[in-house]
C-alpha cells in the first residue's frame, strides 16, 4: 500500500477526509504557491480528485488561506498559527542525508518555518526533526539538495491534520 497522501493544513483523518471533501477544488484556487494539487489517476481512484501537497514539487508554506475556502469541512478552520498544523512528520535519511555524510549543509534547518524548533542542529552539526513540533510543511524536503530529497515528509495518520 503505498503512503497516505499529503493533506492540506487542517485536514481531517485521511478516511473522514475522503468520506467529506466534495471535491470542489476551490482550496487549490485559494493557494497563492500553487502547493495544493489535485490527485491524479496515477495517485488512485479512491483518491482523484481530492487536494493533496507534493512537497518536492511546492511545499505547503503555511499561509492558512485554504481551511476557510473548504465548503464541506474536510479542512477544519480553527488553525490560528503555523505551529497548529499537522499535515505529517519529516523523517531524515541519514545515509542520503549531505550533514550526517560530512558535508555542512544546514538547507532544511534554515528554511524550516518553525525556526529551531521542528529541525534542530545536533552537536556535530546534523539535522533531528522534532517529531513533536514537525508540522509536515515540505519545505525542508523541496529545499534539500540530496537527490532523491534525504528529507521526506510521511503524511499524518489518525489525529486532524
Amino acid at each position: 500500500m503505498a503512503d497516505a497522501p499529503l493533506r492540506p493544513p487542517g485536514a481531517l483523518p485521511e478516511e473522514q477526509f475522503l468520506a467529506t471533501c466534495i471535491r470542489c477544488g476551490k482550496c487549490v484556487q485559494a493557494c497563492p504557491f500553487r502547493a495544493i494539487v489535485l490527485a491524479d489517476l496515477f495517485d488512485g481512484l479512491r483518491i482523484m480528485g481530492t487536494p493533496m501537497v507534493r512537497p518536492r514539487q511546492a511545499p505547503c508554506y503555511l499561509c492558512l488561506k485554504c481551511p476557510p475556502v473548504c465548503p464541506s469541512g474536510a479542512l477544519q478552520r480553527n488553525l490560528k498559527e503555523k505551529e497548529q498544523v499537522r499535515m505529517g512528520t519529516a523523517r531524515i535519511d541519514t545515509k542520503r542525508c549531505l550533514a550526517w555524510q560530512g558535508t555542512l549543509c544546514r538547507s532544511c534547518y534554515d528554511d524550516c518555518p518553525i525556526f529551531d524548533g521542528a529541525i534542530r542542529m545536533d552537536d556535530m552539526l546534523q539535522p533531528v526533526v522534532d517529531q513533536k513540533r514537525c508540522v509536515g510543511c515540505g519545505i525542508c524536503e523541496r529545499v534539500c539538495p540530496a537527490e532523491p530529497a534525504a528529507i521526506v515528509v510521511r503524511a499524518a495518520t489518525g489525529k486532524k491534520r
